[in-house]
């Protein structure tokens, strides 16, 4: 599961971009219970969703001309304008160029090779995120790709990602973690085959897929529909997991839910 210890690799930011920020606001508010707050009146309409004052995930309009709704997961790196070199050399493509965030931070855009789209955030003031894997935040990451193997390596080549493969309901799912330390404690996501994930279908594209953290998936499920939310997978219980649903919000960004099952 997720921390807080960011090291090269770790998922250490999360944001979404929004067409309606307002109603973003409200919607994850009513379903997560996230507090939003600006990040001030030069932030562009940027802030934070916040659970007992610590940031959760952040929130702020679409920026890029053609831009749908979704969640961004951005990945740590210890030298960013190295990372965006190595980007361009395993095939992906830079849509930002690295910036300095205010002095918080380092900030580059990517699409990798197989059309997925990630962000990397080297830390300045800013760390990363100040809550993971407690109820009503982030607690794993999931990339669905054509081609898990060769999604793997080119991320390997950014962040010496390791992989481990476990057979799950016809397919075989592979758990991610960072490079260093023990492999199973450093574990912080997964990749699965695009077209075997909840959703799944002719409009589904290659795209990482943050899940949160609830106490119940089926009492959150209700409250997303209650919200005009979607429900893309109904709720279900995966054995060794925990109970898993997946949903999209009024904008239609993609997330998903998971109760982990206490023996993980």
């Amino acid at each position: 599961m997720l921390g807080t210890d960011f090291r090269t690799g770790s998922p250490n930011w999360l944001d979404l971009g929004s067409p309606d920020t307002g109603a973003a606001a409200a919607f994850y508010g009513r379903v997560f219970g996230w507090e939003f707050v600006s990040a001030g009146p030069d932030a562009g309409g940027y802030g934070f969703f916040r659970v007992q004052g610590k940031t959760v995930a952040a929130l702020g309009p679409l920026t890029e001309e053609g831009a749908t709704s979704a969640w961004m997961i951005h990945f740590q790196s210890a030298d960013v304008q190295a990372t965006t070199g190595a980007v361009r050399s395993g095939g992906g493509v830079v849509r930002m160029e690295p910036m300095d965030v205010m002095g918080e931070g380092w900030l580059a855009q990517f699409t990798d090779p197989q059309g997925a789209e990630f962000a990397c955030w080297q830390p300045g003031k800013t760390p990363g995120l100040g809550l993971t894997s407690a109820e009503n935040s982030l607690v794993w990451v999931e990339l669905h790709a054509p081609d898990p193997v060769a999604a793997i390596a080119f991320y390997a080549s950014l962040f010496g990602w390791r992989h481990s493969e476990m057979q799950a309901p016809g397919m075989v799912y592979r758990v991610l973690s960072i490079a260093d330390g023990d492999q199973q404690q450093g574990s912080f996501g997964g990749v699965a085959p695009q077209g075997d994930g909840a959703g799944a279908g002719s409009n589904e594209v290659p795209r990482w897929v943050p899940y949160f953290n609830v106490a119940d998936v089926d009492a959150t499920v209700s409250a997303i529909e209650d919200g005009d939310g979607r429900v893309l997978m109904p709720a279900a219980d995966v054995a060794q997991v925990g109970r898993i649903a997946w949903a999209a919000d009024p904008a239609g960004a993609a997330f998903a839910l998971l109760k982990p099952d206490p023996r993980m």
